[in-house]
């Protein structure tokens, strides 16, 4: 199909895009790497009047250290985590993700931040945020804010995002370094290469000794609104890992999730590769917070 027509905005300031935003309203979308966008509007699910194109806005990719984060530019594209030392060094549950994200065309194109906004379920972005605890900037008429990504997702395909607002940065805590040591790790099963998750898990924890003392677990389009398994991290924390707590956190990571039926399986299937996901994520944060390369 043909998208509807619509009126065509490049800014060129962050302010003139907010500018447009708030005159427009729900009218407009914003356009960053599009490759969500672009299919909903050929198939007539969006019909914006307006398209707000942010990409010619500078200073809007970049991956940095600052203040404890690692901070990351909303225009930032996925294949620059890729090549990002920092990023693979430092952050290998971020590094898992972003090399399992659609396919290298689209990730070329494809922005970080639009990836959150866009607020999927199926993404993979939402779930390894929401495990590593990161928060999000938005940039509105009143000026720049902080959202924590616990309270950022809000519905299917809805954010805390005030409908003037953009999403400019993204902010992860950098994992603590000393006595305890973190690990974190994204592990997804998809039907093919580029497809979106069956199941997928994030996990970020941080051990002493054998002891996980803090764990976040996000998962993967089981659920209509990106979550957080919070009975599963329940189940994790405090404990010494062996295979019975293992099994305990994963089924009540099955158990706690709310998948659909669909071409890539049914409900009881998706509960229970979650489950095993969950098993062997945790497994590999774990080795990765002991030294370990997998």
């Amino acid at each position: 199909m043909i998208p509807g027509s619509f009126d065509y905005h490049a800014p060129t300031t962050l302010d003139d895009a907010v500018a447009l935003l708030t005159e427009h309203g729900g009218d407009a979308k914003i356009l960053a790497g599009g490759h969500s966008l672009i299919p909903a509007m050929r198939f007539r699910l969006a019909v914006p009047d307006v398209l707000i194109d942010i990409n010619r806005i500078p200073d809007l990719e970049y991956i940095r250290e600052e203040d404890g984060h690692l901070v990351i530019g909303g225009l930032t594209r996925e294949s620059a985590l890729e090549e990002s030392s920092l990023v693979q060094e430092k952050y290998p549950l971020l590094a898992d993700t972003a090399k399992v994200i659609a396919d290298p065309l689209v990730r070329n194109l494809a922005t970080v931040g639009g990836n959150l906004a866009h607020a999927d379920p199926a993404n993979d972005h939402p779930a390894t945020m929401l495990a590593y605890g990161a928060s999000v900037v938005a940039h509105g008429p009143n000026g720049a804010r902080t959202i924590a990504i616990d309270d950022f997702f809000v519905d299917l395909f809805a954010t805390a995002l005030e409908r003037s607002e953009i999403l400019t940065e993204i902010r992860i805590p950098t994992p603590p370094t000393g006595s305890a040591n973190a690990g974190g790790a994204y592990l997804k099963m998809e039907r093919k290469v580029g497809d979106y998750a069956v199941s997928a898990v994030a996990v970020q924890l941080v051990m002493d000794g054998d002891t996980v003392v803090s764990a976040r677990l996000g998962l993967t389009n089981v659920n209509p609104v990106p979550m957080r398994a919070i009975a599963a991290e329940a189940e994790l924390i405090g404990k010494e890992l062996n295979d019975e707590v293992l099994e305990a956190v994963g089924r009540a990571a099955a158990a706690e999730c709310d998948p659909s039926a669909d071409l890539r399986g049914s409900v009881e299937y998706k509960r229970d590769l979650t489950r095993v996901l969950t098993k062997r994520v945790i497994r590999k944060a774990v080795e990765r917070a002991k030294g370990g390369d997998s």
